[in-house]
């Protein structure tokens, strides 16, 4: 077997390949490489279990970064639990081919509980007085010991919210090289976040992203150096491309607006109660799963979402094998934004009213994505003060809530999760590898084969 690594670099497209990644730019001419026609949804959770399980997520049943849980009656983003992938991995293949195969997971999704040998994702400490500390989960656990007394402490809110760098990138590819040095996998996997941020803010402007090009080519080519001296197979693939946006859809407010949505109110402030609800929307970037629970109002409820500004299509729950995402956990409507479009989860129609989580970097408590969660308000002159005001109010052990985030959707300018128009936004995949041989365009559940083939092929 092939010692081999997989660096996923985030939003990394063709488009986005030039002055400005030089490194990247030179590993594509000098490797081989196709485009990825992206999975539906074209998000994060969705694209990684498609590439490693080699399956559509009609089989996979991961539906988008997340989904209603009908059980529970509740919405729930960001699970981190393998479990929920209902399609066996690559590395389960390999281990039974081969038992001296070894593989090390480094912030892939759905990373807890699976059998991969070694591996690491993010999981802060949340404090009984409501304090939420920087930290990561590992396999073994020792793992989590020895790199963060070598690195320090996982920059967490580097790696989400207003204070997202390049620092969270370099710890996770820092982290992986030095897993690598003590255990030696034969796989790793490797997860590059960095491009997402700015992307999302401010959409494909050079004079903006040009630096965040710049500083995650130098942590790919970090990475590349690394492997190389190790006879490495090695990969840079992504998951989606970002594209341009200019209109935010708030699909609850329509529903709300036509007494489907069920609304609670606590201490003046406005709840979404899906599970009391006659139909929600689960906005998911560009893709929005619409759940109802009276099928005989499915038409009704497509022919009003249809007449939405920015909507493209509305696809019934019997019509989703067109688009491989015919699943239990798929809503009874799967709609999709056209290309300047993208879906909101907000239900509110009064700021005043909106949730106290709103304003806040609360991933697991809105029912839906939030991408507003790495700004805060430009308008506000005093937000450094109010931020450090906040935090020193923390530290001295007082209550508090770092209610900073801003409830202006039309912030955001670039977003992703249908198939972009031009292939120059596709994901890409590269290879250092230019005697395997796969098409110029391959599909998300080809990358598992093509993976497999750089591990098992013979030098």
């Amino acid at each position: 077997m092939n010692k081999t690594v997989v660096i996923n670099v985030v939003g990394l497209t063709k488009r986005l390949i030039g002055e400005h990644t030089p490194f990247i730019k030179s590993f594509l001419e000098k490797g081989k490489s196709s485009f990825i026609r992206p999975v539906i949804p074209a998000v994060t959770c969705t694209a990684q279990s498609t590439y490693l399980t080699g399956e559509w997520p009609s089989n996979h049943g991961i539906v988008g970064n997340g989904w209603y849980f009908k059980e529970e009656c509740e919405v729930k983003f960001w699970r981190q639990s393998n479990k929920l992938v209902q399609a066996p991995k690559l590395w389960k293949k390999l281990k039974s081919e081969n038992e001296s195969f070894t593989c090390s997971n480094m912030f892939w999704w759905y990373n807890m509980y699976s059998s991969v040998d070694f591996s690491l994702t993010p999981r802060p400490n949340y404090l009984a007085d409501g304090r939420k500390l920087p930290d990561v989960y590992s396999f073994p656990s020792s793992l989590r010991d020895t790199l963060q007394k070598k690195l320090g402490t996982f920059p967490l809110f580097s790696f989400w919210g207003p204070k997202t760098s390049i620092k969270s990138s370099k710890w996770i590819a820092d982290a992986s090289i030095e897993t690598d040095k003590i255990h030696d996998p034969t796989l790793t996997l490797v997860y590059l976040p960095h491009l997402d941020y700015n992307l999302q803010r401010f959409g494909i402007d050079f004079d903006i992203i040009a630096n965040d090009l710049n500083e995650i080519d130098k942590v790919v080519k970090d990475l590349v150096d690394y492997y190389q001296s190790k006879n490495s197979e090695i990969i840079l693939l992504s998951e989606y491309g970002i594209t341009n946006v200019n209109n935010p859809i708030h699909l609850n407010r329509v529903l709300r607006e036509k007494n489907y949505l069920a609304i609670r109110e606590e201490r003046g402030l406005e709840l979404l109660d899906a599970g009391a609800s006659e139909a929600f929307a689960v906005a998911d970037h560009q893709i929005c799963h619409i759940y109802i629970k009276n099928q005989l109002n499915v038409k009704a409820i497509k022919a009003i979402i249809e007449e939405v500004k920015g909507v493209e299509k509305v696809i019934e729950k019997s019509e989703l094998n067109e688009i491989q995402l015919n699943h239990e956990r798929a809503g009874d409507l799967v709609v999709i934004a056209n290309s300047s479009s993208w879906f909101t989860y907000y239900f509110w129609n009064d700021d005043k009213k909106a949730p106290d989580y709103a304003r806040m970097v609360d991933i697991h408590k809105k029912p839906g994505y939030d991408p507003v969660e790495m700004l805060t308000d430009p308008k506000d002159k005093l937000i450094i003060f109010k931020i450090f005001w906040k935090l020193l109010k923390k530290k001295l052990g007082l209550r508090t809530v770092l209610n900073i985030i801003p409830l202006n959707a039309k912030l955001i300018k670039g977003s992703h999760g249908r198939i972009p128009e031009s292939k120059q936004d596709f994901p890409i995949f590269i290879s250092n590898n230019r005697d395997l041989e796969f098409n110029e365009q391959i599909e998300p559940t080809a990358v598992f084969n093509i993976l497999e083939q750089h591990i098992n092929h013979s030098k």
